[in-house]
């Protein structure tokens, strides 16, 4: 079990004493229902404290997740999710980073953020609401709607091929790279602990249909098309995983690929451990600088 988790062996949590009494607003039926059951399940089966535990969401339907996990939470801007969260895990890296963003905030204006979150490697569990549509600004085309989707924004359909983000995720270098379905809360809670229990950047995506914007990518159309990952399926391999995620028939859903990399909280613990040895002070690195 990687050190990143706060466990306390003389209290036993329930799911109470990871939500707060806010009560969700997303619309009836959301996915991001399913992933809120999730976090709890996964935090209640890592027994996590949630006092040593931040939760960062940007902006969207899916970034308010936060709200309604009783952790620290932190309610970014636009596409900012990874930078915030990373600040944290590298100012408290004893604590616990989750963060979360859908699909517009996490590949679209936040896109830039990705590739330098995967190389660095933060010990960071960052799960992505995937519905394929803008929701919370009512129904625009987002990176991962379908080429040809009709919507509000695209009366005669999309002209952009979609991003594939477990691909994505594989070249850039994350650590940890797996995709769940909202509809399936237990074997999705078990992705995020194992994620949270990597030490190195996890990225976990999930199909989170949106019932009101999208009537395309609905539960019945994933229920119909995905299937587990093959048996015999090597976490180790990125080639092997490169193919399994660019697949459509059927979508596989779990833990594509798994290895261990040094975090980026570790360099710079081994950096600082260097200098003190060598009696490098602040003032001497500010000085050599001045």
């Amino acid at each position: 079990m990687s050190d990143n988790l706060n466990t306390d062996p003389q209290v036993e949590r329930g799911a109470k004493d990871y939500r707060t009494d806010l009560k969700p607003i997303w619309c009836a039926g959301c996915g991001d229902y399913g992933v809120v059951n999730a976090v709890v399940k996964a935090f209640m089966k890592l027994q996590i404290d949630p006092e040593k535990t931040v939760m960062v969401g940007g902006i969207g339907c899916s970034s308010r997740l936060p709200l309604f996990v009783a952790t620290y939470g932190f309610h970014g801007v636009h596409g900012r999710t990874l930078p915030i969260a990373t600040g944290v895990k590298v100012a408290r890296p004893e604590l616990t980073v989750v963060a979360v963003s859908g699909d517009g905030d996490g590949y679209s204006i936040g896109a830039g953020h990705l590739p330098h979150a995967c190389r660095r490697n933060a010990n960071i569990t960052y799960i992505v609401m995937d519905n394929a549509i803008y929701g919370l600004t009512k129904g625009q085309t987002s990176p991962t709607s379908a080429r040809n989707f009709l919507t509000k924004s695209t009366p005669e359909g999309a002209l952009e091929n979609p991003v594939e983000p477990l691909s994505l995720a594989l070249v850039m270098g994350a650590t940890f790279v797996a995709r769940g379905f909202s509809s399936r809360p237990n074997e999705l809670a078990d992705m995020i602990a194992e994620g949270i229990d990597h030490k190195g950047f996890s990225w976990i995506d999930v199909f989170s249909p949106c019932p009101t914007f999208n009537r395309v990518n609905t539960f019945d159309f994933y229920k119909e098309r995905v299937q587990p990952l093959p048996d015999d399926h090597d976490r180790t391999d990125k080639l092997h995983a490169l193919s399994l995620a660019d697949v459509e028939d059927p979508y596989y859903l779990g833990v594509f690929y798994k290895v261990d990399k040094p975090t980026f909280e570790e360099g710079i613990d081994e950096r600082v451990k260097e200098h003190t040895a060598q009696g490098v002070t602040l003032d001497k690195l500010l000085t050599r600088y001045a």
